[in-house]
């Protein structure tokens, strides 16, 4: 174990033999290669594209260089002791113009990529859509025109048959609450979009992609595990008054219960949020139905806690997330306040729903302001919260809640959305002038941790 880990108690094998252990990772954060071959643009490479989106006007033209390095991170994982690797597929980089011509190019990259990693000894865990969606899809109104169901549908039934006979495990979408919300309400991420009548189409036909996706997995894929993964964070009342509980209750609906509810078969909540039932005129017969689906695991992805006050000035939730910063309490260069409960809490929350199987925590990880020092990148900050998120997690297997893999959010730095390429989550730190890649002291961590299983078993 490295000298910063002396004060953790735990090994990898005090999770249990059948314990998952991981790093997640995203195709528009590492690939780069935005043109190479006949890949086709994506939502992303426009919206990057246009001055003031992002930070210093930065893009994920090249990023991590993964579609030219994607061997020597594989061996990298493999050297740190990382058996599972959970990337996504890009849409357009299968399918240029999101349907019909496929690219027979990027198949062959996913081809390696995944070939390469059995020859590794590591599992793959593909997640089907991570937020990049082929800009011709979106010129035709992306997730708010209803057609989107039958174009996910070609495109998972592409990835299925491609990849289906080596990949066995399979996440339909990445956090819709972040996409829809995001990208189709507040307009932060791409298409930039914005308003409630973006917003809400664009939920209620994610949800429905989510429970299409899973449904030609599981027909198409021999032995698939299959699930979806749900950004979720412990919603708290700012003070402890009426107003800001209900506060609470609202944010709470919309940030963790849209999207999980309707796959389990209890609808939209719109009871605790009355402008969700806007959403009607979008429902046609036989949608709560096919709405539905048994995934076999659930997603959990936790960062932080939100602290939440009554607002009248925020339109329709009348809610308001109280910044880290303006709390002053530990908060990572995302300003998400460092709060390790939240995660046993989320586990509990999902754990509640009695059509859930089995929970993954799909991502879990922190941004710090990383910076070389002789030779080394010393993050003493992302070590102590990935332990600190660890002994959580195991808190909860101890009290008998369902909890079966961990993949930390991310393997390498990488391009981080709208915030560009300066909050740095990686286990390896990456000097984006020369695409260097360093092992960091929390990377050097968790791959002395892992090692501890291989020597039990």
């Amino acid at each position: 174990m490295s000298k910063n880990s002396d004060y953790f108690d735990l090994q990898a094998n005090d999770f249990g033999e059948d314990f998952i252990w991981g790093v997640a990772t995203a195709a528009y954060q590492i690939e780069g290669a935005h043109d190479v071959h006949d890949k086709g643009p994506s939502i992303w490479d426009d919206f990057t594209s246009k001055k003031g989106n992002t930070y210093q006007n930065q893009h994920g033209n090249d990023a991590c260089e993964f579609y030219h390095k994607f061997q020597e991170d594989i061996l990298l994982m493999r050297k740190m002791n990382i058996d599972h690797f959970r990337f996504s597929l890009s849409w357009s980089r299968i399918l240029p113009n999101g349907t019909g011509t496929i690219s027979s190019k990027g198949i062959q990259f996913y081809n390696d990529v995944i070939n390469f990693c059995l020859e590794c000894g590591i599992t793959p865990w593909v997640t089907l859509y991570h937020w990049d969606l082929p800009l011709a899809l979106e010129k035709k109104g992306g997730w708010t025109n209803r057609e989107i169901l039958g174009w996910f549908q070609e495109y998972a039934t592409v990835c299925a048959n491609s990849f289906g006979d080596r990949v066995k495990n399979w996440m339909v979408l990445n956090e819709p609450m972040v996409f829809t919300g995001a990208g189709y309400f507040l307009g932060v991420h791409a298409p930039g979009r914005k308003g409630l009548r973006n917003f809400l189409p664009s939920v209620h036909h994610a949800v429905l992609c989510q429970a299409a996706g899973g449904r030609i997995l599981r027909n198409l894929v021999a032995n698939a595990n299959i699930g979806t993964t749900f950004s979720c964070s412990q919603i708290s009342p700012y003070r402890n008054n009426s107003r800001d509980l209900k506060a609470a209750e609202r944010a709470d609906a919309m940030l963790n219960r849209l999207f999980i509810e309707p796959s389990l078969g209890m609808g939209y909540p719109w009871d605790t949020i009355p402008v969700l039932k806007r959403i009607q005129p979008y429902i046609l017969p036989g949608d709560a139905e096919n709405s539905v689906f048994d995934f076999d695991f659930v997603g959990v992805q936790n960062y932080t806690r939100e602290k939440v006050k009554h607002s009248y000035f925020v339109p329709y939730i009348r809610a308001k997330i109280v910044k880290a910063s303006k709390r002053k309490v530990r908060a990572t260069l995302m300003d998400w306040e460092v709060y390790p409960p939240s995660i046993f809490k989320m586990i509990k929350r999902f754990n509640g729903y009695e059509g859930v199987k089995k929970i993954v925590i799909t991502e879990n990880g922190a941004a710090f302001a990383d910076e070389i020092y002789k030779g080394g990148v010393h993050d003493k900050e992302r070590l102590a919260y990935l332990q600190a998120y660890l002994k959580q997690v195991h808190k909860a297997q101890r009290e008998g809640l369902r909890v079966d893999g961990y993949f930390v959010w991310t393997f390498t730095d990488n391009f981080e959305w709208a915030e560009g390429y300066h909050p740095r989550f990686g286990l390896v730190y990456i000097d984006f002038e020369n695409q260097k890649r360093i092992i960091k002291s929390s990377g050097q961590w968790f791959s002395d941790f892992l090692a501890s299983i291989k020597i039990l078993y």
